[in-house]
């Protein structure tokens, strides 16, 4: 069903009070007939307009993803009582996927004008029973926006696109497809407008996904990029993220990014403009995006990492908090796990759960699942009494971190004052 969504509805109570005021008006005036109002009377209207409430992010996040065709269908109900009867409690929507399209019909006028919210959009009734569901069972709601992997805006605004170095028209990866340009700002505060529509719905935080150049190494060769203005692919990056960030933060919205897993440990940006400590302080949290089928063979001397989940991960996220405790103000780290299968071996429990315990060996309680077509190894997830477990696994990890901390700190300066000492009792030259 297509529905238009008002761009103001004023509250019913001040609708009702604008009445009353007429309601006093003609009483005063002897030419209008009508009951008389009392002077001095005070009408009392009760404000009946409906409240959005937020949950704040919950200490232990473990979420499932919902793609747009899942949301729209009998499978969100699914999704929901995963996250009633097990340890997940956060679901992570479509808001607007990598084909462009936005879920439900939007106010936001460039996706108007695309037509980004005409393909079998969600009806107004249903999200909001949607978001209410979730609010009513502590179920974290998540709106994922993809950024620059838009081929229906790049192709509606072609003005926007990346663009070819031979005939400046748009450039196309490998699926014939075209990209965004991430150094055009008009990109990021599209994303910006849908994330504060999302949160006037009701969901509880934004999750921007694809805030990166395209990964194809012939980009560089075959494109151009005039607004570069001599920066890096990742200072561009951490600047349009900078200036996303500061506009949910100015309406009190948590804003979160997707970025590639081998991002904390490959030193460079990797050609996408991601590199670990330019985005890391960014957002409020950062998902990595951990599947062991993505790092390469032989990555951690490991001949085939997607193998060997547990010792895949194990590695990454030692590397994760190696490169994020030197950044002030590094966001929460809450890992993507894989849950599908992609070469051997078939992934199950087994896979799934060896994923989660090498995070939480590393200090990590939190993650995500990814599968792209919201199927998920409902064995692998474990009863509600898990999150209080994981709960009190995380106090106490940071209680001997701290404690590691103190000791660390105090071998320094005892080793700085021993040198100190050195050098005042060596002889003068």
């Amino acid at each position: 069903m297509m529905f238009r969504i008002p761009l103001l509805a004023l509250p019913l109570a001040a609708v009702l009070a604008a009445s009353a005021c007429d309601q006093r008006a003609a009483a005063a005036d002897p030419r209008v007939a009508g009951p008389p109002v009392p002077e001095g009377a005070d009408l009392v209207v009760e404000d009946t307009t409906p409240r959005i409430t937020h949950m704040p992010m919950p200490p232990i996040v473990r979420g499932l993803y919902v793609n747009r065709w899942a949301a729209l269908g009998a499978k969100m109900n699914q999704m929901i009582e995963l996250a009633k009867t097990t340890e997940v409690n956060a679901l992570v929507i479509d808001v607007k996927d990598d084909r462009g399209f936005v879920l439900y019909r939007s106010k936001v006028p460039l996706a108007r004008q695309i037509g980004a919210d005409t393909n079998s959009p969600m009806s107004a009734a249903r999200v909001r029973a949607m978001l209410d569901t979730l609010r009513a069972h502590d179920i974290y709601a998540i709106a994922r926006i993809v950024v620059a992997k838009d081929p229906l805006l790049a192709d509606k605004r072609r003005d926007l696109a990346i663009k070819r170095r031979s005939d400046m028209q748009p450039w196309l990866d490998k699926n014939g497809k075209p990209w965004l340009d991430a150094h055009q700002r008009a990109v990021w505060q599209y994303a910006a407008d849908l994330g504060k529509e999302a949160w006037d719905l009701g969901f509880s935080e934004v999750q921007f996904d694809y805030v990166r150049f395209p990964d194809e190494k012939r980009l560089i060769r075959e494109s151009v990029f005039p607004l570069a203005q001599g920066r890096s692919r990742a200072q561009v990056i951490r600047d349009q993220l900078g200036f996303t960030r500061q506009q949910l933060r100015a309406n009190g919205i948590p804003m979160t990014i997707d970025v590639f897993g081998l991002t904390a440990t490959d030193s460079t940006d990797m050609g996408i403009g991601q590199k670990w400590e330019m985005f890391v302080d960014m957002a409020d949290a950062v998902l990595p995006m951990n599947y062991p089928s993505h790092f390469a063979p032989g990555t951690y001397k490991i001949p085939n990492p997607n193998a060997r989940p547990y010792a895949t991960i194990d590695n990454a996220m030692k590397d994760v908090r190696r490169r994020t405790a030197p950044v002030k103000g590094a966001g929460r780290i809450i890992p993507w796990y894989q849950d599908f299968t992609l070469g051997p071996p078939r992934y199950g429990v087994a896979e799934v759960r060896a994923q989660m315990q090498a995070g939480y060996d590393n200090g990590y309680f939190d993650w995500v699942l990814w599968n792209p077509g919201s199927r998920y190894t409902v064995a692998a997830l474990r009863p509600k009494s898990a999150l209080e477990e994981g709960l009190r696994d995380l106090r106490a990890d940071s209680v001997r971190r701290a404690a590691a901390a103190r000791r660390a700190d105090s071998v320094r300066r005892v080793d700085s004052t021993r040198r100190a000492d050195s050098l005042r009792a060596s002889p003068r030259q």
